[in-house]
């Protein structure tokens, strides 16, 4: 599918179907979302319902700062290392596009055929960023809404996850948040009529896998760019998987 995809094939033949009943990269942790996991991470965050947070489209074409924008970052008791982009293929690289999805601003639309997640901005514009897709980001597609948020996200594995690697039994009650936790420094969770499909938006410690297939996980981002989006989204922000 190319890029540039327009309104029409992006709304139709879309398969809206409900909660993925395969692994997902994430667990909620068993108890309430009320009570602090024993891991003590950083609470869920309700996005509040708010306007989308604009951003203005340049009037001219500026290359962007990439040193700035995946440098070092010192965040949260963390050391994230810088990103090497000049090892990164330019498609997948956060930057401003014309939007080629049509829809309205304040939208996130994942492309899974792509590898893109771009956030709507007004003006015909929207902010392109490179994901990567586990087997799980393959397996819902359809329209949500963001629910919560999270900094430094505790990683569940699902069961059927450890059942086919048993190594991750010591993690069945979380792993702690830090630089190498799967989810990285951001996650979005994705719901749908109320129902967590158990799909996510997050960060990844591996930046190779942006831009490309892995065995498992969701939509992955490089850390320093799930950062960004999750600054730029508001409550119950609206998302469309193609």
């Amino acid at each position: 599918m190319s890029s540039l995809v327009s309104r029409r094939s992006l709304l139709t033949g879309l398969s809206l179907i409900g909660v993925s009943t395969i692994s997902a990269c994430a667990q909620f942790p068993k108890q309430s979302l009320s009570v602090a996991s024993p891991l003590n991470p950083a609470p869920l965050e309700p996005t509040l319902e708010k306007a989308p947070i604009e951003v203005a489209a340049p009037e001219a074409r500026v290359s962007p700062d990439y040193a700035s924008m995946y440098s070092a970052v010192e965040d949260g008791g963390h050391s994230l290392p810088a990103i090497p982009f000049s090892k990164v293929d330019g498609r997948f690289l956060r930057q401003i596009v014309d939007d080629p999805t049509g829809e309205q601003p304040g939208t996130i639309v994942v492309n899974t055929t792509d590898k893109h997640l771009y956030w709507v901005l007004k003006d015909g514009k929207a902010m392109r960023y490179g994901v990567g897709l586990g087997r799980q980001g393959y397996s819902w597609k359809g329209r949500a809404i963001v629910q919560w948020k999270r900094k430094w996200p505790t990683w569940t594995p699902p069961s059927a996850m450890i059942r086919r690697d048993p190594k991750l039994e010591k993690w069945r009650q979380g792993m702690q948040p830090g630089i190498s936790n799967p989810l990285g420094s951001r996650a979005l969770y994705i719901f749908k009529d109320g129902v967590d499909t158990l799909y996510r938006i997050h960060g990844s410690p591996d930046w190779k896998s942006i831009g490309k297939s892995a065995s498992s996980g969701c939509v992955r981002m490089f850390n320093q760019d799930v950062m960004d989006l999750y600054e730029r989204v508001p409550g119950k922000t609206p998302l469309l998987v193609i």
